[in-house]
């Protein structure tokens, strides 16, 4: 099936995923992400669902496809580290879903939407999305980089590989990941102040500009705290 912007689904109206399949797909979602750590374990994922589902409501789009794809988006996020960047997790995620989904009794038509969600959710996957549900999931995955999430995933981050506290004073093109300056606000000024600029649909557009201005914000107050200025 060729996956072209605004062909619609075979299916009806948004219908709420059964409480019983919630369960397991959340099952799944731990077994394979509970050894990726703060930024990318089960609860990174659990965030995006709730996120796509925020969006998903407001602009109509089949909860039956994005639950699944947004539990299921990082499951092979595992095989990608242990290969060293050399398998994309989207599309490995993507194969990998394909008999869990199976297994799960859903129809072939919504697993290839599933998967379609899953395979684009990262554009260095080589493929943009191209169905509402996907440009979605893309902007929930997004989101959750941002913000207050965002900051403390990045604290968490440097807290991780030793970095300093703070460096405003330091020209992020001069330093490197993983290092001493690889700090949080070397993440904001690198990576999480653009992600607004990436965002696919106008209900995520609006929610990533709040999530930025909150960055600006704390990164602003950050620095006079520790400079000695004034409040």
């Amino acid at each position: 099936m060729t996956e072209k912007r605004g062909k619609p689904l075979p299916m009806s109206t948004p219908s709420p995923i059964a409480v019983e399949l919630l369960k397991r797909l959340k099952e799944i979602c731990h077994s394979f992400c509970v050894t990726e750590g703060g930024s990318h374990g089960p609860d990174h994922s659990e965030r995006v669902l709730q996120n796509a589902l925020t969006i998903g409501r407001q602009m109509g789009a089949e909860l039956r496809v994005l639950t699944p794809a947004a539990l299921l988006h990082d499951i092979g996020r595992k095989e990608e580290s242990l290969s060293r960047g050399l398998i994309c997790h989207a599309r490995r995620g993507a194969e990998m879903a394909v008999p869990l989904l199976r297994e799960l009794e859903y129809q072939e038509f919504e697993i290839e939407a599933i998967c379609h969600c899953i395979r684009t959710h990262r554009f260095r996957s080589g493929r943009r999305p191209a169905s509402l549900e996907a440009e979605i999931l893309y902007d929930a995955d997004k989101l959750d980089s941002i913000g207050a999430i965002g900051i403390g995933r990045a604290f968490l981050f440097a807290g991780q590989i030793g970095a300093r506290l703070h460096n405003p004073e330091q020209d992020p093109t001069d330093t490197s990941p993983y290092s001493l300056e690889d700090t949080a606000y070397r993440e904001f000024r690198v990576k999480m102040s653009k992600v607004r600029e990436q965002m696919l649909t106008p209900a995520g557009r609006e929610l990533a500009e709040q999530r930025h201005a909150f960055m600006q914000t704390f990164f602003d107050q950050l620095t006079r705290e520790t400079s000695g200025m004034l409040p």
